[in-house]
């Protein structure tokens, strides 16, 4: 009995653990994640991080936000290559930095400071 109360307490933190590691992708980050990953795919930037926040946030979607988020990064492909090149290029650098990282860097942004 001893064991069995051991072992649920043991099972209960590591999933309070892994959901306080990583914070629920909104549907908004998950169409900026995939506009980000069309601009970096058309800059020639490494999307390992961002291929890995997409795939784990997937999943929880529904279908209409997962057709939307394709739509999204075809639209900043095409603006990569087009006439709003160095604004996307400057939305790389800046907006797209959270979900370039990955799911570890992104839920490390999300989640609230400590303060000291």
């Amino acid at each position: 009995m001893k064991t069995a109360a051991i072992l649920i307490a043991g099972l209960s933190l590591a999933v309070a653990g892994a959901a306080v590691a990583s914070p629920r992708v909104s549907d908004l980050d998950y169409l900026r994640a995939s506009r980000c990953k069309g601009i970096a795919e058309t800059a020639g930037v490494d999307t390992a991080g961002v291929d890995a926040l997409l795939k784990t946030a997937k999943m929880s979607r529904l279908d209409v936000i997962r057709q939307r988020g394709e739509a999204e990064l075809a639209r900043a492909k095409r603006e990569a290559r087009g006439s709003l090149k160095e604004k996307v290029t400057a939305e790389l650098s800046g907006g797209c930095a959270a979900y370039m990282g990955g799911p570890e860097e992104f839920a490390a942004a999300k989640s609230p400071s400590k303060a000291q």
